[in-house]
């Protein structure tokens, strides 16, 4: 497994950087046979560090954590608990995920644009109703099931994802409602 083990604006030394693949590789390799890349980052808010990892599988799925303490280890140690929690409720269906699909999930190119918020003009009359786009990006759109979708909104703490339905090929989109059931958007005409 590549891991890359960085801070934003902390320095990162040695023995954070083994320690962390010491005890990141022992929880992954628990639960998920095969995992590709491990990303992780910690970062400063306010008096409390931060530490997010992000796990990647070669099937394609991507597990994601974040935990937060005083010192940098206990930070760590945080998000890695949170990890192997998301990975033990989900092993069985990682596992049935890994055994029914041969090949890895395939991934279909897209845009994404962040739009300019409309907080700055309230009470004003906009000049135009196209919406300012402040920034381009590239964006992955997987090709899943609606099962394996589900598994990866829960398993990357995300509140929406849009994929590719590989029953139909058709654009779904699946997210998580305010009542704490998910949601699913399957927009192809039905007779």
């Amino acid at each position: 497994m590549r891991y890359q083990i960085s801070g934003k604006q902390i320095d990162i030394g040695e023995a954070l950087q083994t320690h962390v693949k010491a005890e990141l590789g022992e929880t992954v390799e628990k639960y998920a046979q095969r995992p590709t890349e491990a990303i992780v980052v910690f970062s400063r808010d306010a008096h409390e560090l931060v530490c997010e990892v992000t796990i990647r599988l070669s099937t394609g799925l991507t597990a994601q954590a974040r935990g937060h303490a005083a010192e940098i280890y206990a930070a760590f140690e945080s998000c890695r608990e949170k990890m192997d929690k998301q990975l033990r409720r989900y092993k069985r269906r990682l596992r049935d995920h890994h055994k029914d699909r041969v090949t890895p999930v395939e991934f279909d190119g897209g845009s994404s644009y962040i739009l300019a918020g409309s907080k700055e003009h309230e009470g004003e009359e906009p000049e135009s109703l196209q919406p300012m786009i402040i920034a381009e990006m590239e964006t992955k759109v997987p090709s899943v099931s609606v099962g394996e979708a589900v598994m990866q909104l829960e398993l990357a703490g995300q509140h929406m994802l849009v994929f590719r339905n590989s029953k139909h090929g058709g654009v779904n989109v699946v997210y998580r409602r305010d009542d704490g059931n998910i949601g699913w958007i399957d927009p192809r005409h039905t007779k």
